[in-house]
Protein backbone atom coordinates (compact mmCIF):
# COMPACT_ATOMS: atom_id res chain seq x y z
CA UNK A 1 0.00 0.00 0.00
CA UNK A 2 1.67 3.29 -1.32
CA UNK A 3 0.62 5.04 2.34
CA UNK A 4 2.57 8.12 2.71
CA UNK A 5 2.68 10.57 5.69
CA UNK A 6 1.69 13.48 3.24
CA UNK A 7 -0.33 14.28 -0.47
CA UNK A 8 1.16 11.42 -2.87
CA UNK A 9 2.40 12.16 -6.13
CA UNK A 10 3.44 10.96 -9.06
CA UNK A 11 7.36 10.22 -7.92
CA UNK A 12 6.04 8.96 -5.07
CA UNK A 13 3.85 6.79 -6.55
CA UNK A 14 6.71 5.88 -8.73
CA UNK A 15 8.90 4.76 -5.66
CA UNK A 16 6.41 2.61 -4.35
CA UNK A 17 8.29 0.25 -7.26
CA UNK A 18 11.01 -0.13 -5.75
CA UNK A 19 12.68 -2.99 -6.15
CA UNK A 20 13.92 -5.76 -3.86
CA UNK A 21 17.80 -6.31 -3.39
CA UNK A 22 19.68 -9.37 -5.16
CA UNK A 23 19.62 -11.42 -1.85
CA UNK A 24 16.18 -11.44 -2.48
CA UNK A 25 16.38 -12.40 -6.23
CA UNK A 26 15.76 -16.06 -5.58
CA UNK A 27 12.49 -15.49 -5.19
CA UNK A 28 11.75 -13.92 -8.60
CA UNK A 29 11.62 -17.24 -11.29
CA UNK A 30 8.62 -16.58 -13.68
CA UNK A 31 5.53 -14.69 -13.33
CA UNK A 32 1.90 -16.65 -12.49
CA UNK A 33 0.04 -16.39 -16.35
CA UNK A 34 -3.33 -15.23 -15.77
CA UNK A 35 -6.31 -17.22 -15.96
CA UNK A 36 -10.27 -16.49 -15.87
CA UNK A 37 -12.02 -16.64 -12.21
CA UNK A 38 -9.39 -17.68 -9.78
CA UNK A 39 -10.44 -20.77 -8.27
CA UNK A 40 -9.81 -21.16 -4.13
CA UNK A 41 -6.76 -23.54 -5.17
CA UNK A 42 -4.92 -20.80 -7.13
CA UNK A 43 -5.48 -18.12 -4.48
CA UNK A 44 -4.37 -20.36 -1.55
CA UNK A 45 -1.41 -20.69 -3.38
CA UNK A 46 -1.26 -17.04 -3.69
CA UNK A 47 -1.01 -16.32 -0.37
CA UNK A 48 1.14 -19.56 1.11
CA UNK A 49 3.67 -18.15 -1.81
CA UNK A 50 2.84 -14.30 -1.32
CA UNK A 51 3.61 -15.19 3.05
CA UNK A 52 6.95 -16.55 2.17
CA UNK A 53 8.09 -13.46 0.13
CA UNK A 54 6.98 -11.11 2.83
CA UNK A 55 8.81 -13.10 5.24
CA UNK A 56 12.19 -13.10 3.19
CA UNK A 57 12.08 -8.94 3.86
CA UNK A 58 12.72 -9.25 7.67
CA UNK A 59 15.73 -7.82 8.49
CA UNK A 60 18.27 -9.99 10.72
CA UNK A 61 17.07 -7.57 13.58
CA UNK A 62 13.43 -8.87 13.05
CA UNK A 63 12.26 -5.29 12.04
CA UNK A 64 10.43 -4.70 8.72
CA UNK A 65 10.08 -0.85 9.67
CA UNK A 66 12.63 0.54 7.14
CA UNK A 67 11.65 4.18 7.78
CA UNK A 68 9.32 6.91 6.85
CA UNK A 69 6.14 6.50 4.76
CA UNK A 70 7.08 3.66 2.40
CA UNK A 71 8.03 1.48 5.29
CA UNK A 72 7.73 -2.31 4.84
CA UNK A 73 5.92 -2.55 8.40
CA UNK A 74 2.35 -2.57 6.09
CA UNK A 75 3.66 -6.47 5.79
CA UNK A 76 1.71 -7.62 8.89
CA UNK A 77 -1.70 -6.38 7.49
CA UNK A 78 -0.98 -8.70 4.70
CA UNK A 79 0.23 -11.77 6.52
CA UNK A 80 -2.42 -11.42 9.12
CA UNK A 81 -5.36 -11.39 6.08
CA UNK A 82 -3.29 -14.48 5.02
CA UNK A 83 -3.59 -16.33 8.35
CA UNK A 84 0.02 -15.35 9.26
CA UNK A 85 0.84 -14.62 13.10
CA UNK A 86 3.74 -11.81 13.18
CA UNK A 87 5.06 -13.47 16.53
CA UNK A 88 5.38 -16.27 14.09
CA UNK A 89 7.65 -14.48 11.82
CA UNK A 90 11.02 -14.46 12.69
CA UNK A 91 14.85 -14.38 11.37
CA UNK A 92 16.50 -18.04 11.29
CA UNK A 93 13.72 -19.04 14.06
CA UNK A 94 15.15 -16.68 16.83
CA UNK A 95 12.06 -16.21 18.46
CA UNK A 96 13.54 -13.16 20.67
CA UNK A 97 13.32 -11.13 17.47
CA UNK A 98 10.14 -12.24 16.04
CA UNK A 99 8.46 -9.53 14.16
CA UNK A 100 5.91 -8.50 16.65
CA UNK A 101 7.98 -8.49 19.48
CA UNK A 102 10.51 -5.88 17.71
CA UNK A 103 7.57 -3.86 16.24
CA UNK A 104 6.00 -3.34 19.58
CA UNK A 105 9.34 -2.13 20.97
CA UNK A 106 9.95 0.00 17.92
CA UNK A 107 6.55 2.16 18.42
CA UNK A 108 7.04 1.91 22.32
CA UNK A 109 10.19 4.25 21.91
CA UNK A 110 10.09 7.61 23.24
CA UNK A 111 11.59 8.75 19.68
CA UNK A 112 8.95 7.11 17.61
CA UNK A 113 7.76 8.49 14.75
CA UNK A 114 10.62 11.07 14.84
CA UNK A 115 10.33 14.80 15.94
CA UNK A 116 7.82 16.06 13.60
CA UNK A 117 5.21 13.88 13.61
CA UNK A 118 1.54 13.92 11.48
CA UNK A 119 -1.33 12.22 11.62
CA UNK A 120 -0.99 9.34 8.91
CA UNK A 121 1.80 7.84 11.41
CA UNK A 122 -0.56 7.29 14.00
CA UNK A 123 -3.02 6.00 11.87
CA UNK A 124 -0.37 3.63 10.39
CA UNK A 125 0.83 2.38 13.27
CA UNK A 126 -2.46 1.62 14.70
CA UNK A 127 -3.50 -0.33 11.31
CA UNK A 128 -0.52 -2.41 11.68
CA UNK A 129 -0.43 -2.82 15.21
CA UNK A 130 -3.40 -4.78 15.40
CA UNK A 131 -2.76 -6.62 12.43
CA UNK A 132 0.29 -7.78 14.45
CA UNK A 133 -1.74 -8.68 17.19
CA UNK A 134 -0.45 -5.75 19.36
CA UNK A 135 -3.15 -3.62 21.00
CA UNK A 136 -2.33 -0.52 19.36
CA UNK A 137 -3.90 1.58 22.69
CA UNK A 138 -1.90 -0.48 24.89
CA UNK A 139 1.62 -0.64 22.86
CA UNK A 140 3.56 0.72 26.36
CA UNK A 141 2.87 2.23 29.66
CA UNK A 142 3.54 5.24 27.87
CA UNK A 143 2.27 5.00 23.50
CA UNK A 144 -1.41 4.23 23.33
CA UNK A 145 -1.54 4.81 19.51
CA UNK A 146 -5.45 5.59 19.73
CA UNK A 147 -4.88 8.65 21.85
CA UNK A 148 -2.52 10.05 19.78
CA UNK A 149 -4.27 9.63 16.38
CA UNK A 150 -7.33 11.22 18.12
CA UNK A 151 -5.39 13.99 18.84
CA UNK A 152 -5.27 14.74 15.42
CA UNK A 153 -9.20 16.13 15.58
CA UNK A 154 -9.84 19.21 14.00
CA UNK A 155 -12.13 21.34 16.24
CA UNK A 156 -13.12 23.81 13.52
CA UNK A 157 -13.79 21.02 10.98
CA UNK A 158 -15.29 17.98 13.13
CA UNK A 159 -14.75 14.86 11.02
CA UNK A 160 -11.60 15.76 9.95
CA UNK A 161 -7.75 14.42 11.58
CA UNK A 162 -5.09 15.92 10.57
CA UNK A 163 -4.87 19.33 7.71
CA UNK A 164 -8.44 18.93 6.13
CA UNK A 165 -6.61 19.43 2.73
CA UNK A 166 -4.85 16.22 3.11
CA UNK A 167 -7.87 14.13 2.94
CA UNK A 168 -5.72 11.37 3.20
CA UNK A 169 -5.41 11.65 6.95
CA UNK A 170 -9.20 11.73 7.19
CA UNK A 171 -9.88 8.57 5.21
CA UNK A 172 -7.02 6.19 7.01
CA UNK A 173 -7.99 7.86 10.27
CA UNK A 174 -11.84 6.35 9.99
CA UNK A 175 -10.25 3.21 9.01
CA UNK A 176 -7.97 2.99 11.74
CA UNK A 177 -9.95 3.69 14.77
CA UNK A 178 -13.07 2.02 12.81
CA UNK A 179 -10.84 -0.62 12.43
CA UNK A 180 -8.61 -1.28 15.16
CA UNK A 181 -11.05 -2.94 17.86
CA UNK A 182 -10.44 -4.16 21.00
CA UNK A 183 -8.99 -7.65 21.45
CA UNK A 184 -12.40 -9.16 22.68
CA UNK A 185 -13.79 -7.96 18.89
CA UNK A 186 -15.42 -5.26 20.38
CA UNK A 187 -16.36 -1.44 18.71
CA UNK A 188 -13.60 0.92 20.82
CA UNK A 189 -14.51 3.74 19.36
CA UNK A 190 -18.61 5.37 19.86
CA UNK A 191 -20.13 5.65 16.87
CA UNK A 192 -21.25 8.96 17.10
CA UNK A 193 -17.30 9.44 16.46
CA UNK A 194 -17.22 7.36 13.52
CA UNK A 195 -20.82 8.94 12.22
CA UNK A 196 -18.86 12.42 12.10
CA UNK A 197 -16.02 11.17 10.02
CA UNK A 198 -17.90 9.45 7.76
CA UNK A 199 -20.24 12.60 7.19
CA UNK A 200 -16.38 14.34 6.40
CA UNK A 201 -16.10 11.20 3.98
CA UNK A 202 -19.05 11.50 2.13
CA UNK A 203 -18.83 15.67 1.58
CA UNK A 204 -15.49 14.25 -0.16
CA UNK A 205 -16.89 11.56 -3.17
CA UNK A 206 -16.68 13.25 -6.71
CA UNK A 207 -19.61 12.99 -8.80
CA UNK A 208 -18.10 10.44 -10.59
CA UNK A 209 -18.66 7.87 -7.86
CA UNK A 210 -15.06 8.31 -6.38
CA UNK A 211 -12.56 10.37 -4.39
CA UNK A 212 -9.18 12.33 -4.21
CA UNK A 213 -6.30 12.43 -1.84
CA UNK A 214 -7.18 16.00 -1.24
CA UNK A 215 -10.06 18.06 0.30
CA UNK A 216 -13.31 18.25 -2.70
CA UNK A 217 -15.73 19.24 -0.08
CA UNK A 218 -17.79 22.41 -1.05
CA UNK A 219 -15.73 23.17 -3.69
CA UNK A 220 -17.35 22.16 -7.37
CA UNK A 221 -14.71 22.30 -9.78
CA UNK A 222 -13.04 20.07 -7.29
CA UNK A 223 -15.57 17.33 -7.06
CA UNK A 224 -16.02 17.38 -10.65
CA UNK A 225 -12.51 16.05 -11.37
CA UNK A 226 -11.79 12.34 -11.90
CA UNK A 227 -11.31 10.14 -9.24
CA UNK A 228 -8.21 7.98 -8.20
CA UNK A 229 -8.87 4.48 -7.96
CA UNK A 230 -6.39 4.06 -4.92
CA UNK A 231 -8.15 6.93 -2.49
CA UNK A 232 -11.36 5.50 -3.60
CA UNK A 233 -10.72 2.05 -2.71
CA UNK A 234 -9.27 3.11 0.76
CA UNK A 235 -12.11 5.77 1.24
CA UNK A 236 -15.15 3.16 0.04
CA UNK A 237 -13.43 1.20 2.51
CA UNK A 238 -13.59 3.21 5.90
CA UNK A 239 -17.09 3.76 5.22
CA UNK A 240 -18.43 0.32 5.34
CA UNK A 241 -15.66 0.42 8.60
CA UNK A 242 -17.17 3.03 9.85
CA UNK A 243 -20.69 1.58 9.85
CA UNK A 244 -22.29 2.27 6.44
CA UNK A 245 -23.69 -0.66 4.57
CA UNK A 246 -22.85 -1.77 0.79
CA UNK A 247 -25.93 -0.96 -0.50
CA UNK A 248 -25.44 2.66 1.01
CA UNK A 249 -25.67 4.85 -2.72
CA UNK A 250 -22.20 6.34 -1.30
CA UNK A 251 -21.11 2.86 -1.54
CA UNK A 252 -22.74 1.99 -4.76
CA UNK A 253 -21.16 4.96 -6.34
CA UNK A 254 -17.88 4.15 -5.40
CA UNK A 255 -18.68 0.51 -6.61
CA UNK A 256 -20.02 1.58 -9.74
CA UNK A 257 -17.28 3.91 -10.39
CA UNK A 258 -14.88 0.37 -10.36
CA UNK A 259 -17.04 -1.14 -12.46
CA UNK A 260 -16.26 1.76 -15.44
CA UNK A 261 -12.88 1.21 -14.77
CA UNK A 262 -12.75 -2.53 -15.15
CA UNK A 263 -10.01 -3.48 -18.02
CA UNK A 264 -10.40 -6.51 -20.40
CA UNK A 265 -7.05 -8.17 -18.28
CA UNK A 266 -9.25 -7.74 -14.62
CA UNK A 267 -6.73 -4.52 -14.14
CA UNK A 268 -8.82 -1.18 -13.21
CA UNK A 269 -7.44 1.60 -15.46
CA UNK A 270 -5.62 3.98 -13.08
CA UNK A 271 -4.53 7.25 -13.57
CA UNK A 272 -0.63 5.50 -12.87
CA UNK A 273 -1.14 3.05 -15.59
CA UNK A 274 -2.50 -0.36 -14.72
CA UNK A 275 -0.67 -2.14 -11.42
CA UNK A 276 -0.65 -4.06 -8.58
CA UNK A 277 -1.23 -1.27 -5.87
CA UNK A 278 -4.28 0.36 -7.81
CA UNK A 279 -5.78 -2.94 -8.48
CA UNK A 280 -4.82 -4.08 -4.32
CA UNK A 281 -6.43 -1.13 -2.82
CA UNK A 282 -9.91 -1.15 -4.75
CA UNK A 283 -9.88 -5.41 -4.12
CA UNK A 284 -9.51 -3.96 -0.26
CA UNK A 285 -12.07 -1.62 -0.74
CA UNK A 286 -14.39 -3.78 -2.26
CA UNK A 287 -13.66 -6.27 0.55
CA UNK A 288 -14.12 -4.48 3.41
CA UNK A 289 -17.54 -3.79 2.10
CA UNK A 290 -18.27 -7.20 1.57
CA UNK A 291 -18.65 -7.11 -2.24
CA UNK A 292 -16.89 -10.20 -4.46
CA UNK A 293 -14.45 -8.78 -6.71
CA UNK A 294 -14.77 -11.80 -8.76
CA UNK A 295 -18.79 -11.53 -8.79
CA UNK A 296 -20.66 -10.47 -12.10
CA UNK A 297 -19.57 -6.98 -11.57
CA UNK A 298 -16.02 -7.55 -11.69
CA UNK A 299 -15.73 -9.72 -14.65
CA UNK A 300 -14.61 -8.87 -17.71
CA UNK A 301 -16.18 -9.51 -21.16
CA UNK A 302 -13.03 -11.81 -21.46
CA UNK A 303 -13.36 -13.51 -17.99
CA UNK A 304 -10.94 -12.03 -16.30
CA UNK A 305 -11.35 -10.70 -12.56
CA UNK A 306 -8.97 -7.80 -10.44
CA UNK A 307 -7.98 -11.44 -8.64
CA UNK A 308 -7.22 -12.90 -11.51
CA UNK A 309 -5.31 -9.58 -12.45
CA UNK A 310 -3.25 -9.33 -8.86
CA UNK A 311 -2.21 -13.36 -9.00
CA UNK A 312 -0.89 -12.84 -12.82
CA UNK A 313 1.34 -10.04 -11.45
CA UNK A 314 2.67 -12.49 -8.67
CA UNK A 315 5.70 -14.53 -9.39
CA UNK A 316 6.38 -18.48 -9.14
CA UNK A 317 7.38 -20.33 -7.31
CA UNK A 318 8.88 -16.42 -5.32
CA UNK A 319 5.61 -15.27 -4.56
CA UNK A 320 6.47 -11.32 -4.82
CA UNK A 321 4.29 -9.29 -7.20
CA UNK A 322 5.10 -7.09 -9.50
CA UNK A 323 4.00 -3.09 -9.66
CA UNK A 324 3.62 -2.78 -13.73
CA UNK A 325 2.97 -6.34 -16.05
CA UNK A 326 6.17 -4.77 -16.91
CA UNK A 327 8.62 -5.33 -14.40
CA UNK A 328 10.60 -7.78 -14.02
CA UNK A 329 11.55 -7.92 -10.15
CA UNK A 330 8.86 -8.00 -7.39
CA UNK A 331 8.26 -5.05 -5.27
CA UNK A 332 7.38 -4.98 -1.86
CA UNK A 333 4.91 -2.23 -1.52
CA UNK A 334 2.79 -4.03 -4.13
CA UNK A 335 3.27 -7.48 -2.80
CA UNK A 336 1.78 -6.51 0.63
CA UNK A 337 -1.39 -4.43 -1.53
CA UNK A 338 -1.46 -7.96 -4.28
CA UNK A 339 -1.38 -10.56 -0.91
CA UNK A 340 -3.89 -8.52 1.49
CA UNK A 341 -6.25 -8.25 -1.38
CA UNK A 342 -6.19 -11.67 -2.57
CA UNK A 343 -6.33 -13.05 0.83
CA UNK A 344 -9.62 -11.00 1.07
CA UNK A 345 -8.70 -8.11 3.40
CA UNK A 346 -9.65 -4.15 3.54
CA UNK A 347 -6.91 -2.45 4.68
CA UNK A 348 -5.58 -3.86 7.91
CA UNK A 349 -7.00 -7.55 9.45
CA UNK A 350 -7.70 -9.22 12.63
CA UNK A 351 -4.66 -10.88 14.02
CA UNK A 352 -4.70 -14.89 13.90
CA UNK A 353 -3.59 -16.81 16.67
CA UNK A 354 0.37 -17.55 16.88
CA UNK A 355 1.35 -21.21 16.45
CA UNK A 356 4.35 -20.82 18.39
CA UNK A 357 4.34 -21.62 21.80
CA UNK A 358 3.71 -19.83 24.74
CA UNK A 359 2.84 -16.63 22.12
CA UNK A 360 -0.84 -15.39 22.84
CA UNK A 361 -2.71 -13.76 20.50
CA UNK A 362 -2.44 -10.43 21.74
CA UNK A 363 0.48 -8.58 23.10
CA UNK A 364 0.00 -5.77 25.61
CA UNK A 365 0.21 -3.08 28.59
CA UNK A 366 -2.00 -4.34 31.28
CA UNK A 367 -1.62 -1.54 33.56
CA UNK A 368 -0.68 2.60 34.63
CA UNK A 369 3.13 2.46 35.69
CA UNK A 370 3.38 5.44 38.24
CA UNK A 371 4.97 8.32 37.31
CA UNK A 372 4.79 7.16 33.61
CA UNK A 373 2.52 9.86 31.86
CA UNK A 374 -0.25 8.19 29.77
CA UNK A 375 -2.28 9.32 27.34
CA UNK A 376 -6.03 7.96 27.13
CA UNK A 377 -8.57 8.93 24.34
CA UNK A 378 -11.27 11.29 25.47
CA UNK A 379 -15.24 11.86 23.56
CA UNK A 380 -17.60 13.78 25.49
CA UNK A 381 -20.92 14.19 23.34
CA UNK A 382 -23.66 16.53 25.21
CA UNK A 383 -26.19 15.26 22.94
CA UNK A 384 -26.48 18.60 20.66
CA UNK A 385 -24.37 17.05 17.71
CA UNK A 386 -20.71 18.71 18.92
CA UNK A 387 -18.88 16.80 19.68
CA UNK A 388 -15.41 16.83 21.91
CA UNK A 389 -12.71 15.30 21.23
CA UNK A 390 -9.05 15.21 22.38
CA UNK A 391 -5.99 13.29 23.43
CA UNK A 392 -5.58 13.56 27.63
CA UNK A 393 -2.46 13.00 29.46
CA UNK A 394 -2.64 11.56 32.64
CA UNK A 395 0.13 11.07 34.99
CA UNK A 396 -1.23 7.81 37.46
CA UNK A 397 0.26 7.59 40.72
CA UNK A 398 -0.70 3.69 40.62
CA UNK A 399 -1.67 0.75 38.30
CA UNK A 400 -5.11 2.17 37.69
CA UNK A 401 -6.89 5.71 37.25
CA UNK A 402 -10.11 7.54 38.13
CA UNK A 403 -12.41 9.16 35.64
CA UNK A 404 -11.69 12.06 37.91
CA UNK A 405 -8.10 11.96 36.90
CA UNK A 406 -8.57 11.94 33.09
CA UNK A 407 -11.23 14.92 33.36
CA UNK A 408 -8.76 17.09 35.61
CA UNK A 409 -5.94 16.12 33.31
CA UNK A 410 -8.40 17.55 30.60
CA UNK A 411 -7.86 20.85 31.14
CA UNK A 412 -4.49 20.33 28.86
CA UNK A 413 -5.88 18.13 26.74
CA UNK A 414 -5.00 18.08 22.85
CA UNK A 415 -6.67 19.25 20.87
CA UNK A 416 -8.14 21.89 23.91
CA UNK A 417 -11.27 23.27 25.28
CA UNK A 418 -12.53 19.30 25.25
CA UNK A 419 -13.35 19.80 29.38
CA UNK A 420 -13.87 23.52 30.61
CA UNK A 421 -15.77 22.91 33.72
CA UNK A 422 -17.24 19.32 35.79
CA UNK A 423 -18.95 19.12 38.60
CA UNK A 424 -17.86 18.35 41.11
CA UNK A 425 -14.28 19.39 41.02
CA UNK A 426 -13.12 16.97 43.64
CA UNK A 427 -14.15 13.65 45.04
CA UNK A 428 -15.25 10.53 44.28
CA UNK A 429 -19.17 11.79 43.65
CA UNK A 430 -21.28 11.26 41.03
CA UNK A 431 -20.67 13.40 37.74
CA UNK A 432 -23.68 15.55 37.86
CA UNK A 433 -22.84 18.71 34.60
CA UNK A 434 -19.96 18.62 32.63
CA UNK A 435 -19.25 21.69 30.32
CA UNK A 436 -22.35 23.21 31.65
CA UNK A 437 -24.50 20.87 30.77
CA UNK A 438 -26.24 19.18 34.32
CA UNK A 439 -28.19 16.48 34.75
CA UNK A 440 -31.91 16.90 34.55
CA UNK A 441 -34.68 13.92 35.18
CA UNK A 442 -33.22 10.97 33.47
CA UNK A 443 -30.79 12.94 31.12
CA UNK A 444 -27.83 12.15 33.13
CA UNK A 445 -23.89 11.79 32.53
CA UNK A 446 -22.92 8.18 31.30
CA UNK A 447 -19.59 6.86 30.97
CA UNK A 448 -18.50 4.03 29.03
CA UNK A 449 -14.77 2.39 28.47
CA UNK A 450 -13.67 0.54 25.35
CA UNK A 451 -17.44 0.29 23.98
CA UNK A 452 -18.74 -1.06 27.04
CA UNK A 453 -21.77 -0.74 28.00
CA UNK A 454 -22.41 2.67 29.74
CA UNK A 455 -22.84 3.31 33.06
CA UNK A 456 -23.21 6.72 35.59
CA UNK A 457 -20.37 8.39 35.34
CA UNK A 458 -18.44 8.96 38.44
CA UNK A 459 -15.25 10.60 39.24
CA UNK A 460 -13.99 7.23 41.36
CA UNK A 461 -15.07 5.43 38.20
CA UNK A 462 -11.84 3.00 37.77
CA UNK A 463 -10.13 4.00 34.36
CA UNK A 464 -7.65 1.50 32.73
CA UNK A 465 -4.35 1.78 30.76
CA UNK A 466 -5.15 2.78 26.99
CA UNK A 467 -9.32 2.60 27.36
CA UNK A 468 -11.46 4.98 25.16
CA UNK A 469 -13.36 7.14 27.71
CA UNK A 470 -16.65 8.28 26.54
CA UNK A 471 -19.13 10.33 27.79
CA UNK A 472 -22.48 10.90 27.04
CA UNK A 473 -25.43 12.54 28.03
CA UNK A 474 -28.75 11.62 27.85
CA UNK A 475 -31.44 9.13 29.54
Amino acid sequence: MTFLTTPRTTSSRLTSAVTVSLAAGALLLSAVPAHATATPAQIATSKSTGVTYLKSLQAADGSYVTGGGLSNEWAFSALAAAGTAAADVTPGGDITKNARLVYRNQLAAAGWPGTSPVATDYQRGTLNAYAAGIDPARVGPGRNLIADAVSYWQTAEPGYWGPSANFNGTVFGLLALGGARTQSGAQRIPQSLLDASVTAVRANQHTDGGWNYTKAAGDPTELGTGSDIDMTGAAMASLCVGGVPNTDPAVVAAKNFFKGKLLASGAFNAMWGVNTDSNGWAVSGLNACGINPQGADFTSGTGKTPIDFLISQQFKPGGGFKYQPTDTTPSPYASVDGLRAVAGAGFTAAPPAPATAGEPTWSATTSFTAGTAARLALVVDDGTGALKVCAVTVNPTGTTATLGDVLDAAATATPGGCVTAVTPATGGGTITALNGTANSGSSTWKVSLDGATATAATRATIVHVGDTVSLRFGS
